[in-house]
């Protein structure tokens, strides 16, 4: 008896949440159809135009957007920003350095070096 080896799928959501980008930004055929894993690691290993172009401009989910920012995902929605952002909106919120943003920054500072002193104590 021969067993067959089914192929791993995963819905369009949750290839974009592993991809990094804005699931709808992605193209129609990506957003209407499954992914494979096989398809998933060719999409990884060698991005077509369009991925390239939606890491470099966006607009980015929420946790690039927030790692681009350097704080949570919480301090996001602390400081208004609900709606994913480009890579330009970005660079002016940085540019612009709201108190939110600044203060959401040095918490997310505490909040590692914390990370960090809880680890060096437990070794």
């Amino acid at each position: 008896m021969t067993s067959h080896k089914t192929t791993q799928t995963m819905k369009p959501a949750t290839a974009a949440k592993k991809l990094g980008v804005y699931l709808e930004a992605t193209p129609a055929e990506f957003r209407e159809g499954v992914v494979t894993r096989d398809e998933l690691n060719a999409l990884q290993a060698d991005p077509p135009e369009w991925l390239r172009e939606l890491r470099r401009t966006g607009p980015h989910p929420r946790p690039v957007v927030a790692a681009k920012l350097g704080v949570s995902i919480g301090g996001l929605t602390r400081g208004g920003i609900t709606e994913p952002l480009t890579t330009e909106q970005i660079d002016e919120l940085k540019a612009q350095s709201p108190d939110w943003l600044v203060r959401e920054r040095a918490t997310q500072a505490e909040v590692r070096k914390e990370t960090v002193r809880v680890k060096e104590k437990d070794r």
